[in-house]
């Protein structure tokens, strides 16, 4: 019986400690969204321990945790990541990275979400050796967005004057 307590407060610690980790890594699991004056929606996100800010999100309707990165000009999808997804080798391309060219497939997504904020037809590059899970949320999602950035949160929120 004794035993059996502690191997039962053992496996509760450790659901306990990986989820506070889990959420100290995205803190961006469950999105705050924000309707502003003008009526535009959006989401906060705060940044995480590392300095970045992770998001849930989907891609094509299927669940992916996103990396922000404001210096990619397409969604960076690890070529796991896109497996998982469905999608299939694309045009094949190179991309300038922080690790030097790589070669890449550009690939059309049907569609891409951050809570509120849903795009179309957006460009992604899948690249074979990136390593991780986290798909790069770069420019062909976030340029119609305004982006406002204060001290550990940034908005996004949909531009309601100007191109989409």
């Amino acid at each position: 019986m004794f035993g059996l307590f502690w191997v039962t407060a053992l496996g509760l610690m450790t659901l306990y400690f990986t989820g506070m980790l889990d959420e100290r890594r995205n803190p961006n699991q469950e999105l705050r969204l924000v309707n502003s004056a003008d009526g535009a929606t959006g989401v906060v996100l705060e940044r995480n321990v590392m300095g970045h800010y992770l998001a849930n999100g989907e891609i094509n309707g299927q669940p992916v945790v996103f990396l922000l990165d404001t210096g990619a000009t397409n969604i960076g999808i690890p070529a796991a990541v896109a497996s998982r997804l469905g999608l299939t080798s694309g045009t094949p391309s190179r991309s300038l990275t922080a690790g030097g060219i790589v070669s890449t497939w550009l690939v059309t997504l049907d569609q891409v979400r951050l809570g509120p904020i849903e795009r179309g037809e957006v460009t992604a590059s899948v690249i074979p050796d990136m390593p991780g899970e986290e798909v790069l949320l770069g420019m062909s999602f976030l340029r119609d967005l305004e982006i406002v950035q204060k001290g550990d949160t940034m908005t996004l929120r949909l531009a309601l004057a100007g191109p989409r």
